[in-house]
């Protein structure tokens, strides 16, 4: 997620206590003031007086219609889903990287890892940028840009090349990751967040799943050079979507320029020095701080991680594991991330049942917009067993004495554990932080996660070969088994915990 709001410096030890400039709750722009009606083009119809009011404005993202909202949750998936199918659709081809370039096990994982670690600068570059020049800017830009330095290393000669183009392409796709659940915050209202989220959520999940079956069919037929082809041709399909059809979604940009259009008086925009100094506290400074001081924002990043890293680590566990011990070809290997995709898909269905009878039947229980963030959570307590399951499941079955059939199936409840603790822990920090905090928390979150993530895989195959199968594997099950509990413990002293946050955190 980016930072969903432009504010006045702030010290990091204090959250916005009141409405702040940029903010979607009044934006400080006069939300009622006497004006001419408006046309559906933002001009204004002469000789009509009418009070101007955000909240009901048909120009307001909210008040836009459920086709025109899926169109732009639609397009800002397929961007979602090609930057995830980058992370691992070279995981099959460290071998032919070895043998075109000379380089070691190690080294051959790295155009992997650093486009993974670019990932993580999302929040920091895409943040302000989306909220200077706009969320859709971001979107095309960092697509247009992204499309062509993927071009460029599927065209290098240079292992060097190939690692700062990845990196590059990783730049660019990363700030889209980061901006997009900022733009369906922006579309869908907390009530009816719940299921578009969780949708736009599923894509960069489906990406990591689908990739290495993508890219193992396309490395032993084509070449790895064709991942990155690959890659253009989902590229193209996202902009056919984002330009044509692509709106604006960024609640402040909107409303200044509504305000501008209807003649009201605008605030001065902050200085650049301004500027720039809050967007390092809420992309930098402020998420290190909370990763320290605030218990939900370090756990949580903990526990996500940690999973997140461990899906990474089977880019190059899994090729070893069953090459090792079943003999598949590259082909054969790449067809066993498709457990990962039936894991997500059950997980989305697992996070929609929850949302339908468990949070919105909460609904009528307390006042309007004040469900505690804790009942979010169902889904993580829910999917907080699958990951410990799956993990020893597959760690002590991956046996040649065993079918092949008990590993690779084994990979579902891990998989649908990871998404439903990943999903529901995010819509928990969400509910529980305000303004700009949120952003923090989230660019935390997405530091965290992507870091662990590009980290994992480099050292991956000498922990396998030096442990084993079974006791590298049963490592990352007693990992989440020891996190198995932060979910519950924050359904049950949630409230309590928030209580202690030297941040504006809910009170019921």
């Amino acid at each position: 997620m980016d930072p969903s709001a432009m504010a006045t410096p702030m010290p990091p030890d204090a959250g916005p206590k009141t409405p702040i400039h940029g903010e979607r709750a009044d934006d400080n722009v006069p939300s009622s003031q006497p004006t001419s009606s408006d046309t559906d083009d933002g001009t204004t119809k002469p000789g009509e007086q009418d009070s101007w009011d955000w909240e009901t404005d048909p120009h307001n993202p909210y008040n836009w219609s459920s086709g025109k909202k899926a169109v732009q949750v639609g397009a800002i998936a397929s961007i979602a889903f090609l930057a995830s199918l980058g992370t691992s659709i070279m995981s099959t081809a460290p071998t032919q990287l070895r043998a075109e370039f000379g380089i070691t096990t190690t080294q051959s994982i790295l155009p992997l890892s650093v486009y993974v670690f670019a990932l993580a600068l999302g929040p920091v570059v895409g943040g302000p940028l989306s909220e200077t020049v706009g969320r859709l800017p971001v979107f095309a830009g960092g697509l247009i840009g992204g499309t062509l330095f993927t071009l460029g290393a599927a065209l290098t000669h240079s292992f060097a090349g190939l690692n700062i183009l990845r990196f590059l392409a990783g730049v660019c796709f990363g700030p889209s990751l980061a901006t997009a659940t900022g733009s369906i915050n922006e579309l869908y209202k907390p009530a009816h967040r719940g299921i578009p989220s969780t949708f736009f959520i599923l894509t960069p999940f489906l990406g990591p799943g689908i990739a290495p079956v993508i890219g193992a069919f396309v490395t032993s037929r084509k070449g790895w050079r064709w991942t990155q082809y690959t890659m253009l041709f989902f590229a193209a399909l996202s902009l056919l979507l984002i330009l044509p059809f692509g709106r604006e979604t960024f609640h402040p940009i909107l409303q200044r320029k509504r305000a501008k259009a209807l003649n009201h008086p605008l605030d001065p925009v902050p200085p650049a020095s301004s500027r720039i100094r809050q967007f390092l506290t809420i992309t930098v400074f402020r998420p290190l701080h909370m990763l320290f001081t605030e218990p939900i924002v370090g756990l949580v990043c903990l526990y996500v991680s940690c999973e997140f890293a461990t899906l990474f680590t089977f880019f190059a566990a899994v090729p070893y594991i069953f090459i090792t011990v079943y003999s598949f070809s590259p082909e054969q290997t790449g067809l066993v991330f498709l457990s990962v995709v039936v894991g997500c898909l059950l997980g989305t269905i697992t996070i929609i049942l929850c949302d339908v009878f468990l949070y919105r039947r909460q609904i009528p229980k307390h006042p309007v917009h004040m469900i505690p963030p804790e009942y979010r959570l169902y889904p993580a307590m829910i999917g907080s067993v699958g990951l410990p399951v799956g993990l020893f499941w597959m760690a002590w079955t991956a046996r040649e004495e065993i079918s092949w059939a008990s590993p690779v199936v084994a990979l579902v409840p891990f998989a649908w554990g990871n998404l439903c603790v990943f999903v529901s822990t995010l819509q928990f920090t969400v509910d529980t932080y305000r303004g700009t905090v949120v952003a923090s928390a989230a660019s935390a979150n997405s530091l965290t996660r992507y870091g662990l993530a590009g980290a994992f895989p480099l050292f991956a195959i000498q922990m396998y070969q030096n442990l084993g199968i079974q006791w590298a594997t049963s490592l990352l099950g007693f990992i989440s088994l020891a996190l198995l509990p932060v979910p519950w413990v924050f359904f049950k002293f949630g409230k309590r915990i928030r209580a202690h946050s030297r941040y504006e955190t809910p009170t019921y």
